[in-house]
């Protein structure tokens, strides 16, 4: 069992703390007799990152780097120049891009760097998704919203309890080659330009329907002060606005402490949170009332997801 598991990250500067207690909590969970491959896909990193993060490296946990723009580059000529899209629009789709850019590998965990990870992802890497294009999970954090329910079902055109969150993916690199996903992807973005509240999500999960791998919930377990904490969770997502960083009384928040305190950035971290201002904190509270009115005009607009595969255009491989 030496094969090489890769596990893709994505940051720029301001997320390298975190990403910091996310790489620290993997090495802590792995299996020194595994080998680990983390790449970390950036834009806008400095040396001093970079130099910082690779010193959390083990001899059985590699840390790699991987910068987007000249990612971008390499594959566009295999691509035939079907990146017209600006460079700066394509980044926040990054994801979709990574069978193209890393045809070495078969499959790959794709992983936020708003997590931690108190169990090993080797388990993660070594279940059988058959033929399946991703493994991932339910996305419950707001699935019992009604507005972004709706918005799941009309706008996207998946049942709410199929929708899955995008922040952790085991991704079937082989069949997403094979499938042209970002050529698919881009001839969709060029066409449509869907409008999204989640947008690399919402491709992920119209474009993969009928081919994901339901992960059970603890791969990807989100704060929610409306469910009771999941036990023997496994990895951990802050998703949206749920930081321990940011706020106190965050369910999961003891794994987070814990993993942060030995990940070189203690010191910023605890800054952080205690800069964390109250016009922040109203930007966010703010931000998700804004999510939900954008959830709810898409869902009523006349090109989605949903209208446009039912007039016969092809959006799922």
């Amino acid at each position: 069992m030496n094969k090489e598991i890769p596990v893709f990250f994505s940051i720029d500067d301001g997320y390298a703390p975190f990403l910091a207690t996310a790489l620290n909590s993997a090495i802590e969970s792995s299996d020194a007799s595994r080998k680990y491959r983390a790449i970390v896909l950036y834009k806008d990193l400095s040396k001093e990152n970079i130099r910082r993060l690779s010193a959390l490296s083990k001899e059985h946990f590699r840390i790699d780097f991987a910068e987007m723009k000249q990612s971008f580059e390499e594959i566009g000529d295999r691509m035939s120049n079907r990146l017209r899209c600006d460079y700066f629009t394509l980044t926040i789709y990054f994801r979709l891009f990574i069978p193209a850019m890393f045809p070495q590998y078969d499959k790959a965990i794709y992983i936020d760097s708003d997590v931690v990870i108190p169990g090993d992802i080797a388990e993660l890497y070594d279940t059988d998704i058959g033929d399946n294009l991703i493994g991932a999970c339910v996305d419950k954090s707001v699935s019992d919203v009604p507005e972004l329910a709706r918005y799941m079902e009309d706008a996207v055109g998946v049942s709410r309890d199929k929708y899955i969150n995008s922040g952790v993916l085991l991704m079937n690199l082989k069949a997403l080659r094979e499938r042209r996903l970002d050529e698919h992807f881009l001839s969709l973005l060029t066409k449509y330009q869907f409008d999204c509240i989640a947008p690399d999500q919402d491709y992920i999960n119209a474009i993969c329907s009928g081919s994901i791998h339901y992960l059970d919930e603890i791969w990807d377990a989100m704060p929610n002060d409306r469910k009771p904490p999941l036990s023997d969770v496994k990895l951990i997502h802050y998703n949206l606005f749920s930081k321990p960083w940011c706020y106190d009384g965050i369910q999961y928040a003891d794994f987070f402490w814990k993993a942060a305190e030995g990940c070189g950035y203690i010191d910023e971290i605890r800054a952080y949170k205690d800069s964390y201002s109250e016009e922040q904190k109203k930007s966010d509270s703010e931000c998700l009332g804004l999510l939900i009115r954008r959830g709810v005009e898409i869902a009523e607009s006349d090109i989605t997801f949903k209208k446009i595969f039912e007039s016969g255009e092809k959006i799922r491989l």
